[in-house]
């Protein structure tokens, strides 16, 4: 069932949001050659107590997983595309790191993503960070009150085929507001004038995923939550959370 939110819902989920986006930016800061994904993964454990919010992934167990998540981060790293659990290797030069993340604030859920290179990268992976980020601008733009749910993945895949990507396949975003998953699907590739109408109150995550090599295929690693791509080329992820109102999309995912 989707719950359509109130304003002063979405202004909790935001609050939600804030934090989200304050422990995004100071994961992105630590980030750098050197420092361990573990290490990431307790500065954003860190900052959920401190902020009095609690962590969205940590011990969250779908039915498709081996055990609950053992992390407050997901940090996937070069092939990885999501759901990499925070390992103790050391990040290297040149490393391609995307960062999902999620919190409750008073019974509200938000959640956001980022890539970004470690140190200094090259063009290649710089232009599929650009291209992502874009993909989600596109979707986010298209988000708006009458529209329909195919318009947005629509323009999410129209960026990412143009430039060559592949997309990670059977993925999307979903809803959000007092669970972190919850109805409808987000498609992060439709056909335009499809789906659902979007309303005013509709809370969703927007979350393109992006590969490097063309392909659509994936593998799961051997610890059963990460998703890598099937040739081995480089993936990144971009997410917001956003808000359908009657001036158009909100993004909550902010500081």
């Amino acid at each position: 069932m989707i719950e359509l939110k109130t304003p002063g819902e979405v202004d909790a989920i935001a609050a939600a949001g804030s934090v989200v986006a304050r422990i995004l930016a100071a994961v992105r800061e630590r980030a750098a050659p050197g420092v361990r994904p573990t290490e990431l993964d307790a500065l954003a454990a860190e900052l959920i107590a401190e902020a009095g919010a609690v962590s969205s992934f940590k011990g969250y167990h779908p039915r498709w997983a081996p055990g609950p998540y053992p992390g407050v981060l997901c940090v996937s790293v070069n092939d990885a595309v999501v759901h990499g659990i925070p390992a103790r290797t050391k990040l290297r030069p040149g490393d391609l790191l995307s960062v999902d993340f999620a919190v409750h604030l008073d019974g509200w859920c938000a959640d956001a993503a980022f890539s970004t290179v470690v140190g200094e990268g090259g063009v290649a992976d710089k232009e599929l960070i650009a291209t992502t980020e874009a993909s989600l601008a596109a979707g986010i733009a298209a988000a708006q009150p009458g529209a329909q749910m195919g318009d947005v993945g629509h323009a999410i895949a129209q960026v990412a085929r143009a430039a060559g990507y592949g997309m990670l396949a059977d993925h999307g975003g979903h809803g959000v507001g007092r669970s972190m998953h919850e109805e409808p699907h987000v498609p992060n590739e439709a056909k335009p004038r499809r789906g659902l109408r979007l309303r005013p109150g509709l809370v969703i995550a927007i979350e393109p995923m992006l590969i490097a090599g063309g392909t659509d295929a994936y593998r799961h690693d051997k610890d059963g939550w990460t998703l890598r791509t099937a040739d081995g080329s480089r993936a990144a992820h971009a997410e917001h959370t956003i808000a359908i109102t009657e001036q158009g999309p909100r993004i909550l995912t902010v500081p």
